[in-house]
């Protein structure tokens, strides 16, 4: 007979038992893998801007363009006029919305009093201004043989200049680099510049579609020089004149702005603030590359900055570009 105590003794020992051979008989499952979090791209900067435009603006002045398969927001507002003299499509800087408070919003909504139809544009950021990832320049651990002082054997001298030009240059991973940072650069400026002239040719051929006879193209800050690099290169026919507001030209372009005046063929309006010096100088070596062109038919016009006085220099900026489009006859 067994004791009481050993039997719970035995029955304990014997239910111990049972989860390890249940774990013997079933090894352990493979862990499963972690679920990777998808996130949803991040939207860039002008997309955001866009956004708020949306909340912000009436419905019936937003307009939906194509350009490149996707759509983009623009600011629309027709003529108060039963017979409109054209339309002015404005291309505002790097950082600035279609209804940028400074100069793009102001000639939106001014120039439909006065019998033109205005179109503002939202530009796509520029790949140019996003950061590049940094390669691995760590060099390699050294070898133990080298911790002992071994050399590596020598290598044979390459009989052809060429062979030496790429030794060199894998020697050199400064050399390489600074190589594929301006392919990169370059290849950056061709798409940014492929990007934004099929918005301004959407925005032209929008323009068309409400009898715009005449087009005026308005760029402000870096949106001046994508402007005039529309009309260099494309050279549209439908757009007559170019102004260029308080031009910039933007960093990582392929060309500058000082060497587009003299490629452009059309009458251009260079608009710019005598009383920022910078500004002065820039427009300076403008009217220089100007007078290189026989026939050009560049101009310039200065303003005066009013920082304690925004509105009025908004209407001082309104009247110049408007008196320049209209010129009066000559009596």
């Amino acid at each position: 007979m067994l004791l009481p105590h050993r039997t719970s003794l035995a029955m304990l020992c014997l239910a111990a038992s049972f989860p390890l051979a249940t774990r013997a008989a079933d090894p352990d499952p493979a862990p499963a893998a972690p679920a990777t979090e998808v996130r949803a791209p991040l939207l860039e900067r002008s997309q955001e801007d866009a956004l708020a435009l949306e909340r912000r603006v009436p419905k019936v002045e937003q307009q939906t363009l194509q350009a490149e398969g996707g759509d983009f927001l623009a600011l629309w507002k027709p003529a108060n006029d039963t017979d409109p003299k054209g339309a002015v499509i404005i291309v505002p800087g790097a950082g600035e919305s279609a209804d940028w408070p400074d100069t793009v919003g102001p000639l939106r909504s001014r120039f439909p009093d006065v019998g033109w139809h205005s179109l503002s544009l939202s530009l796509p950021d520029l790949l140019a201004d996003t950061p590049q990832p940094r390669s691995d320049d760590t060099p390699a651990p050294a070898s133990k043989g080298d911790d002992k002082g071994t050399s590596a054997p020598a290598k044979a001298t390459p009989d052809d200049a060429n062979a030496n030009v790429a030794q060199a240059t894998a020697a050199d991973p400064d050399t390489a680099q600074t190589g594929d940072t301006a392919r990169t650069s370059d290849h950056n400026d061709q798409a940014d510049a492929a990007r934004i002239f099929a918005r301004l040719d959407a925005a032209v051929a929008f323009a068309q579609q409400q009898n715009a006879h005449s087009i005026v193209l308005i760029g402000h800050g870096s949106g001046a020089y994508w402007a005039a690099r529309y009309v260099s290169e494309k050279q549209p026919p439908q757009v007559q004149k170019l102004a260029l507001i308080a031009a910039q030209t933007p960093a990582r372009v392929e060309h500058d702005l000082e060497s587009l005046v003299p490629t452009l063929k059309i009458p251009t309006a260079d608009i710019y603030f005598v009383t920022r010096t910078r500004d002065q100088d820039a427009a300076k070596r403008r009217l220089q590359a100007s007078k290189r062109e026989k026939d050009s038919q560049y101009r310039q016009l200065s303003l005066i900055a009013m920082p304690g006085d925004r509105t009025a220099e908004q209407e001082q900026l309104f009247r110049r570009v408007r008196g320049w489009m209209m010129p009066q006859p000559a009596e």
